[in-house]
Protein backbone atom coordinates (compact mmCIF):
# COMPACT_ATOMS: atom_id res chain seq x y z
CA UNK A 1 0.00 0.00 0.00
CA UNK A 2 1.64 3.38 -0.84
CA UNK A 3 0.63 6.58 1.12
CA UNK A 4 0.17 9.91 -0.38
CA UNK A 5 -0.37 12.78 1.06
CA UNK A 6 -2.45 15.67 -1.34
CA UNK A 7 -1.67 19.41 0.34
CA UNK A 8 -3.79 21.67 -1.44
CA UNK A 9 -6.28 24.60 -0.78
CA UNK A 10 -8.79 24.20 -3.12
CA UNK A 11 -10.98 20.95 -1.89
CA UNK A 12 -12.35 20.37 -5.47
CA UNK A 13 -8.65 20.05 -6.98
CA UNK A 14 -7.90 17.40 -4.01
CA UNK A 15 -10.99 15.58 -4.92
CA UNK A 16 -9.78 15.60 -8.39
CA UNK A 17 -6.56 14.13 -7.80
CA UNK A 18 -7.99 11.27 -5.43
CA UNK A 19 -10.48 10.47 -8.58
CA UNK A 20 -7.29 10.39 -10.90
CA UNK A 21 -4.74 8.86 -8.53
CA UNK A 22 -7.36 6.19 -7.25
CA UNK A 23 -8.74 5.02 -10.98
CA UNK A 24 -4.76 4.35 -11.92
CA UNK A 25 -3.26 3.13 -8.77
CA UNK A 26 -5.66 0.79 -7.24
CA UNK A 27 -3.46 -0.12 -3.72
CA UNK A 28 -3.36 3.56 -2.17
CA UNK A 29 -3.98 5.40 0.72
CA UNK A 30 -4.63 8.93 0.07
CA UNK A 31 -4.48 11.69 3.20
CA UNK A 32 -5.49 15.36 2.39
CA UNK A 33 -4.15 18.16 4.16
CA UNK A 34 -5.07 22.24 3.36
CA UNK A 35 -2.16 24.16 4.87
CA UNK A 36 1.27 23.93 5.26
CA UNK A 37 0.55 23.62 9.08
CA UNK A 38 -1.13 20.64 8.86
CA UNK A 39 1.02 19.19 6.38
CA UNK A 40 3.28 19.01 8.70
CA UNK A 41 1.73 17.76 11.15
CA UNK A 42 0.54 14.87 8.85
CA UNK A 43 4.09 14.29 8.26
CA UNK A 44 5.17 13.95 11.67
CA UNK A 45 2.35 11.42 12.38
CA UNK A 46 2.57 9.23 9.53
CA UNK A 47 4.42 7.59 7.38
CA UNK A 48 4.06 9.17 3.53
CA UNK A 49 5.74 7.92 0.41
CA UNK A 50 5.23 10.59 -1.70
CA UNK A 51 3.78 14.54 -1.29
CA UNK A 52 2.06 16.56 -3.99
CA UNK A 53 2.32 20.08 -2.47
CA UNK A 54 0.55 22.72 -3.97
CA UNK A 55 2.86 26.31 -4.10
CA UNK A 56 0.34 29.09 -2.69
CA UNK A 57 -1.88 26.89 -0.22
CA UNK A 58 -1.85 28.86 3.27
CA UNK A 59 1.71 28.98 4.80
CA UNK A 60 3.49 27.97 1.82
CA UNK A 61 4.29 31.13 0.20
CA UNK A 62 6.03 30.26 -3.29
CA UNK A 63 8.77 28.07 -2.74
CA UNK A 64 8.96 28.20 1.27
CA UNK A 65 6.34 25.29 1.49
CA UNK A 66 8.76 23.15 -0.03
CA UNK A 67 12.03 24.31 1.46
CA UNK A 68 10.23 23.81 4.75
CA UNK A 69 9.56 20.63 3.76
CA UNK A 70 12.20 19.40 2.42
CA UNK A 71 14.38 20.69 5.64
CA UNK A 72 12.37 18.71 8.33
CA UNK A 73 11.68 15.49 6.14
CA UNK A 74 14.92 15.32 3.67
CA UNK A 75 14.05 12.13 2.64
CA UNK A 76 10.50 12.78 1.70
CA UNK A 77 9.75 12.73 -2.17
CA UNK A 78 7.63 15.67 -3.23
CA UNK A 79 6.43 17.11 -6.31
CA UNK A 80 4.55 20.52 -6.56
CA UNK A 81 1.65 21.10 -8.37
CA UNK A 82 0.78 24.13 -10.07
CA UNK A 83 -0.76 26.34 -12.15
CA UNK A 84 2.02 27.89 -14.21
CA UNK A 85 3.99 25.74 -16.37
CA UNK A 86 6.91 28.07 -16.90
CA UNK A 87 10.35 26.64 -17.32
CA UNK A 88 12.40 28.94 -15.27
CA UNK A 89 10.17 28.58 -11.99
CA UNK A 90 10.25 24.63 -12.86
CA UNK A 91 13.87 24.55 -12.72
CA UNK A 92 13.88 26.51 -9.37
CA UNK A 93 11.49 24.07 -7.94
CA UNK A 94 13.37 20.97 -9.08
CA UNK A 95 16.77 23.28 -7.82
CA UNK A 96 15.23 23.30 -4.29
CA UNK A 97 14.56 19.38 -4.24
CA UNK A 98 11.46 18.26 -5.68
CA UNK A 99 11.31 15.52 -7.43
CA UNK A 100 8.87 16.35 -9.83
CA UNK A 101 6.61 19.37 -10.98
CA UNK A 102 3.07 18.40 -11.99
CA UNK A 103 0.78 21.10 -13.68
CA UNK A 104 -2.75 21.13 -12.55
CA UNK A 105 -3.54 21.24 -16.38
CA UNK A 106 -2.16 18.04 -15.89
CA UNK A 107 -4.22 15.00 -17.66
CA UNK A 108 -5.19 11.82 -14.97
CA UNK A 109 -2.40 10.01 -17.31
CA UNK A 110 -0.66 11.86 -16.93
CA UNK A 111 -0.64 12.55 -13.32
CA UNK A 112 -0.77 9.12 -12.71
CA UNK A 113 2.92 8.40 -14.69
CA UNK A 114 4.13 11.25 -13.01
CA UNK A 115 3.26 9.66 -9.68
CA UNK A 116 4.96 6.20 -10.76
CA UNK A 117 8.07 7.70 -11.71
CA UNK A 118 8.84 9.65 -8.96
CA UNK A 119 8.13 6.60 -6.63
CA UNK A 120 10.53 4.80 -8.58
CA UNK A 121 13.06 7.54 -8.29
CA UNK A 122 13.26 9.62 -10.92
CA UNK A 123 12.48 12.83 -11.81
CA UNK A 124 9.33 13.80 -13.85
CA UNK A 125 8.18 16.91 -15.96
CA UNK A 126 6.02 17.80 -18.14
CA UNK A 127 7.34 17.00 -21.69
CA UNK A 128 6.39 20.63 -23.04
CA UNK A 129 9.51 21.83 -20.89
CA UNK A 130 11.62 19.33 -20.17
CA UNK A 131 13.91 20.79 -22.62
CA UNK A 132 14.00 23.85 -20.95
CA UNK A 133 14.89 22.77 -17.46
CA UNK A 134 18.41 24.15 -16.47
CA UNK A 135 20.38 23.74 -13.57
CA UNK A 136 19.68 26.53 -10.31
CA UNK A 137 23.70 28.21 -9.97
CA UNK A 138 25.20 27.89 -6.82
CA UNK A 139 23.91 31.31 -5.05
CA UNK A 140 20.10 30.45 -5.60
CA UNK A 141 20.86 26.74 -3.71
CA UNK A 142 22.57 28.52 -1.15
CA UNK A 143 20.33 31.40 -0.84
CA UNK A 144 17.19 28.47 -1.01
CA UNK A 145 19.25 26.48 1.97
CA UNK A 146 19.42 29.79 4.67
CA UNK A 147 15.55 30.38 3.71
CA UNK A 148 14.64 26.71 4.93
CA UNK A 149 16.31 27.49 7.84
CA UNK A 150 13.36 29.65 9.34
CA UNK A 151 10.63 28.75 10.60
CA UNK A 152 6.85 29.63 9.01
CA UNK A 153 6.64 32.62 11.57
CA UNK A 154 10.03 34.18 10.61
CA UNK A 155 9.17 33.88 6.48
CA UNK A 156 5.95 35.50 7.58
CA UNK A 157 7.59 38.87 8.66
CA UNK A 158 10.22 38.45 5.85
CA UNK A 159 7.41 38.57 3.81
CA UNK A 160 5.93 41.58 5.29
CA UNK A 161 9.37 43.24 4.87
CA UNK A 162 9.70 42.52 1.40
CA UNK A 163 6.24 44.74 0.94
CA UNK A 164 7.66 47.11 2.51
CA UNK A 165 5.55 47.53 5.97
CA UNK A 166 7.17 48.15 8.96
CA UNK A 167 7.61 46.22 12.45
CA UNK A 168 4.13 48.16 13.84
CA UNK A 169 2.68 47.00 11.27
CA UNK A 170 3.56 43.60 11.22
CA UNK A 171 2.65 42.82 14.07
CA UNK A 172 -0.33 44.61 13.83
CA UNK A 173 -1.15 41.63 10.58
CA UNK A 174 0.13 39.13 12.43
CA UNK A 175 -1.90 39.66 15.83
CA UNK A 176 1.24 39.63 17.95
CA UNK A 177 3.68 42.01 20.06
CA UNK A 178 6.19 44.35 18.28
CA UNK A 179 9.00 43.73 20.06
CA UNK A 180 7.91 39.83 18.79
CA UNK A 181 8.65 41.14 15.51
CA UNK A 182 11.69 42.66 16.20
CA UNK A 183 12.98 39.41 17.58
CA UNK A 184 11.70 37.35 14.57
CA UNK A 185 13.52 40.05 12.47
CA UNK A 186 16.84 39.78 14.54
CA UNK A 187 16.66 36.31 14.20
CA UNK A 188 15.65 36.52 10.62
CA UNK A 189 19.01 38.45 10.15
CA UNK A 190 21.11 35.86 11.60
CA UNK A 191 20.05 32.90 9.52
CA UNK A 192 20.40 34.72 6.52
CA UNK A 193 23.78 36.01 7.24
CA UNK A 194 22.53 40.09 6.49
CA UNK A 195 22.13 42.91 8.72
CA UNK A 196 19.59 45.34 7.25
CA UNK A 197 15.72 45.00 5.56
CA UNK A 198 17.01 46.04 2.08
CA UNK A 199 18.88 42.59 1.98
CA UNK A 200 15.68 41.20 3.45
CA UNK A 201 13.31 42.56 0.91
CA UNK A 202 16.34 41.20 -2.01
CA UNK A 203 16.06 37.51 -0.96
CA UNK A 204 12.29 37.40 -0.36
CA UNK A 205 11.74 38.80 -4.00
CA UNK A 206 14.23 36.19 -5.48
CA UNK A 207 12.27 33.24 -3.79
CA UNK A 208 8.67 35.08 -4.93
CA UNK A 209 7.67 32.94 -8.47
CA UNK A 210 4.76 34.76 -9.71
CA UNK A 211 2.47 37.72 -8.62
CA UNK A 212 0.16 37.34 -5.94
CA UNK A 213 -2.20 38.12 -8.64
CA UNK A 214 -1.89 35.09 -10.50
CA UNK A 215 -1.11 32.59 -8.24
CA UNK A 216 -3.45 29.70 -7.83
Amino acid sequence: MITLLIADDHPLYRDALRGALSLSLPALSLLEAGDLTSTVNILQEQDVDLLLLDLHMPGSNDLFGLLHVRKLFPELPVAVVSGTEDASIISKIVGAGALGFIPKTASSGDIAEAVQVILDGDIWVPDSVSEQIEEVDEAFAELADKVSSLTPSQYKVLCFMRDGLLNKQIGYNLDIAEATVKAHVTAIFKKLGINNRTQAVLIASQLELEPPASRT
